[in-house]
């Protein structure tokens, strides 16, 4: 059931410019005791999200460097989802949790697509919790299995984290973003891994504050009113009233940024960012966002 995905080429020499060709070349002599080694990806869906933004580059690179490695993707109906969905929720503490039928949904699609491996490798890698029952039905296809997570666990629901534990000790070696997102209770095999971006992708690339300047102006957005901005999708894990807390400590701290708003907008009547219209949250200022993925930036346009 496991579905490859078709990816592009990519060269690590095209990052030169950007790593430096010390590093470069360093990268490229750790990986020549690998070259030929078999390594598969597997992920949840080729599209939307982190991880799939990781592989496509990461996979072309490490083909580029000896590396004969593959993505594929499991398959699975749309209730898998909505369980899997609320698994991701409840791992990162919402109190909801799975049935007993969801859970035997889990085990039964991750049984099925486990028996889609049918090659031999070196490593599998498999990532976030949709695919974590791989192992156990296909252990035997790989010398070594990786399990990365994405997520924060430090805080888990009690009962999905009980059901995944004796699953993650199986692994030969977790990855997490950072030390504080491993779940209690996991010892061994640990290793820290923070995510990173493709700086040639489009979304990442660098532009000219004239171009900047042009795309916000193409969505209403004006320019010269101070900015602060949430990158990520609109759910509680992204910590938006964060966000807005942010907002808050900034124009009630710093006196030099009131009289900025005061002195360039002058509103005639209350506006979302005077001080008279500031938004009240029921969150405390030192709470910050959970999730690795969220990107949180104050700036100020020019």
């Amino acid at each position: 059931m496991l579905q490859e995905v078709s990816l592009g080429q990519k060269s690590l020499a095209d990052y030169t410019h950007l790593a430096g060709r010390t590093l470069v070349e360093q990268i490229r002599q750790l990986a020549e005791p690998l070259a030929g080694r078999r390594v598969l990806h597997v992920s949840a869906t080729a599209f939307g999200g982190g991880v799939s933004e990781i592989l496509y580059t990461l996979v072309p690179l490490m083909r580029d460097v000896g590396l004969d490695a593959h993505w594929q993707v499991i398959l699975g109906q749309e209730e898998f989802y909505n369980a899997t969905k609320l698994l991701h929720n409840s791992l990162q503490g919402d109190d909801a949790t799975l049935s007993e039928e969801q859970w035997e949904l889990f085990d039964r699609v991750n049984e099925l697509n486990a028996r889609g491996i049918d090659e031999e490798w070196d490593v599998i890698i498999v990532h976030d919790p949709q695919p974590i029952g791989l192992q156990k039905t296909a252990g035997g296809h790989a010398k070594n299995w990786i399990w990365r997570c994405h997520i924060d666990l430090s805080e888990p629901n009690p009962d999905p984290i009980a059901r995944l534990l004796p699953m993650i000790r199986e692994y030969d070696a977790t990855v997490w973003h950072m030390h504080q997102y491993v779940p209690a209770g996991l010892d061994g095999g640990v290793r820290i891994c923070p995510p990173a971006i493709d700086p040639l992708s489009p979304k990442n690339m660098a532009l000219s504050p004239e171009d900047a300047a042009f795309v916000c102006e193409q969505f209403g957005i004006d320019v010269d009113r101070p900015l602060i901005c949430q990158v990520s999708r609109f759910d509680p894990w992204k910590d938006p009233i964060g966000v807005i807390d942010a907002y808050r400590l900034v124009t009630e701290k710093m006196p030099e940024v009131q009289l900025a708003l005061s002195a360039r907008w002058r509103p005639t009547t209350p506006r979302a960012g005077s001080s008279s219209a500031r938004p009240t949250s029921t969150r405390t200022p030192t709470q910050t966002s959970r999730s690795s993925t969220t990107s949180t930036t104050s700036a100020r346009s020019r």
